[in-house]
């Protein structure tokens, strides 16, 4: 998978805004203001996804390219590989599910907002 091609799937999700907050090279993808995915651009290896921490153990359990989430909340994030041993479809599902952990904890009001 690509970084445009990851970018391109994130940006098509409602109400996705983008931005570099840590450093240049750092991209993260928010709704609501709050990060869904967090990569680096200049070396995309993986991408860190919020997830359900019963789906997050699982997913870790069965795929190699799964770890606790680098520099995150180990048992609510998850760094997910990019290099081809995590199936693209399930990143960009994962990536999903991560958008719509944060979009369904924003309050009701901003919720509301997000069609």
């Amino acid at each position: 998978m690509t970084l445009e091609y990851f970018r391109n799937h994130c940006l098509s999700l409602p109400a996705v805004t983008e931005d570099t907050p840590f450093d240049p090279t750092t991209l993260c993808f928010r709704v609501g203001g709050k990060i869904f995915a967090i990569m680096d651009m200049e070396v995309f290896e993986y991408v860190n996804l919020k997830c359900d921490p019963e789906r997050a153990v699982e997913l870790r359990e069965r795929y190699v390219g799964i770890t606790p989430g680098y520099h995150m909340n180990k048992k609510l994030w998850n760094s997910v590989s990019v290099r081809g041993n995590v199936p693209d479809p399930l990143v960009l599902e994962l990536a999903n599910h991560s958008y719509e952990l944060i979009r369904d904890s924003l309050p009701k009001k901003l919720r509301e907002g997000i069609q």
